[in-house]
């Protein structure tokens, strides 16, 4: 039963206040929003949109990006309700240990880290990209050999690009959590603006005759095609990160994370819209998607523009996820079940400067040097998994009156956690088996760091211990 030991929502929120050096409350509701939309806008709005259009849905990708966005509000919901109710860093990881014990919630710690993680790796690789794109503009190209991970056979050996980003981003979250929020404002607000100016641009060039057929892979190429484009919904999840940070979270956590999930899924659909009006599906097979239908109606000045957006975009994308992986890191480290290394905090910062600088050559290596090839996939089915997680979890918090009165609740309780459950989970059966199995590898992987270091090392573990020799 050790196994599911767990801690109640009172010893959470205590011990979030009893450390001698705590998280700096800086965060408003604005601020939360702007990390959500920094999260969420960035390499699905700028990447995957092309991909997902040709190969999978057509047209009808607004439809997939409809499905894949009700998912997230349903789950968005019930992260509301526990960001809410236990305004602790940690996410799901932090959710799970109060409502289903401690090995669920290592369980959900070890799925983010792989989340946050890789997903920050892919993203800095993805930046690497679209800044030698800019620099190939200027005339400028850096040595084949420091371009992209090890692939001896393309003649590359590291990404130079992608690994500076990473300690660049780095460097700035160890200043403090509000000039980190400042300056991913500044970027959001650039990024918007790219996306409005597209908008803007674009909706004149529209050629109904290109929304035919709608649906050329069926219905199925819809539903394969909204797996896909979940991927550019992750990050809203990263704003429950920052729970410890935030003045007021009872009020201003639901704000943020139910607000920025709106307003990216509105921009998703209209964007995904004119970009199919545009430009037949087939020809959308394209890394920059967006650049590309500017092109071809020959607004080229446009589409340098977003070239920059995309930039931005892709520069707050990263700084959110290293943001998140660093206080998923602290949470874990503060229960025991990490090296204490990582929930030391800076005094004069008040930010986890030691967890941000391992979490940065973590991340480094992986974007430097490891080919991530499926790595939407692979991230996509931890979110997934984590979003279930959290929809099951209401149900259970209302079950045991865990919840208080105050606060966000859920409406219409059972309904939206199960329907935030049934979404995610047929979206994570529309993903490839070998997702489900590296997913398997990794959380097997877990479970051996689990019981070889984290359940002895536990604090619960450490307070049984002393409980026993006081008796």
């Amino acid at each position: 039963m050790n196994l599911f030991r767990k801690k109640s929502i009172q010893a959470l929120l205590q011990e979030a206040g009893q450390k001698d050096v705590t998280l700096k409350k800086e965060l408003g509701a604005f601020d939360l929003s702007m990390l959500g939309i920094g999260a969420i806008i960035g390499t699905g709005i700028f990447v995957l949109t092309g991909v997902a259009a040709a190969e999978h849905a057509g047209p009808a990708l607004i439809l997939s990006f409809i499905i894949s966005g009700l998912a997230c509000v349903f789950a968005a919901l019930c992260y509301a309700e526990f960001a809410s109710t236990v305004p602790v860093s940690g996410s799901a990881y932090t959710y799970s240990y109060a409502t289903f014990g401690e090995l669920i919630a290592w369980i959900l710690g070890w799925d983010l880290i792989l989340e946050y993680g890789l997903a920050s790796s892919a993203v800095a690789s993805g930046w690497s990209g679209y800044f030698q794109g800019l620099l190939a503009g200027f005339g400028i190209h850096l040595p084949q050999a420091i371009t992209s991970a090890y692939d001896p056979a393309k003649g590359t050996f590291i990404d130079v690009p992608a690994i500076i980003i990473v300690f660049i981003i780095t460097f700035l979250l160890t200043q403090g959590v509000k000039k980190s929020a400042r300056f991913n404002t500044i970027m959001v607000l650039i990024k918007l603006a790219v996306v409005v100016l597209f908008i803007g641009v674009g909706v004149w060039y529209v050629k109904p005759g290109n929304w035919t057929p709608f649906m050329p892979f069926g219905f199925s190429g819809v539903t394969t095609g909204a797996a896909t484009v979940f991927f550019a919904y992750i990050g809203f999840d990263a704003v429950s990160t920052a729970a410890e940070e935030v003045k007021n979270p009872q009020k201003n956590m639901p704000i943020g994370i139910i607000a920025s999930l709106l307003v990216c899924t509105i921009l998703y659909i209209v964007v995904s819209g004119i970009l199919t009006g545009i430009v037949p599906y087939q020809q959308l097979d394209v890394k920059n998607p967006v650049a590309f239908a500017l092109n071809y109606i020959h607004q080229d000045w446009v589409a340098g523009i977003i070239s920059l957006g995309a930039i931005a975009g892709i520069t707050t994308v990263l700084l959110v996820m290293i943001y998140g992986q660093t206080r998923l890191f602290y949470a874990i480290s503060r229960d025991g079940l990490l090296p204490k290394v990582f929930s030391k905090v800076n005094k004069e910062k008040q930010t986890p400067i030691v967890n941000s600088w391992i979490t940065c050559l973590l991340v480094s290596i992986f974007a430097g040097l490891v080919p991530l090839g499926r790595l939407a996939e692979l991230v996509n089915i931890g979110t997934l998994f984590a979003f279930m997680t959290v929809a099951i979890g209401i149900l259970f918090l209302r079950k045991n009156n865990q919840a208080p009165k105050t606060g966000f609740r859920v409406p219409f309780v059972p309904y939206i956690p199960i329907l935030a459950f049934l979404f995610c989970g047929y979206l994570a059966l529309q993903l490839p088996a070998a997702s489900w199995i590296s997913f398997s590898v990794w959380l097997v992987i877990g479970l051996f760091v689990y019981f070889g270091y984290g359940r002895k090392h536990s604090t619960l573990n450490t307070q049984l211990d002393q409980f026993k020799n006081v008796s």
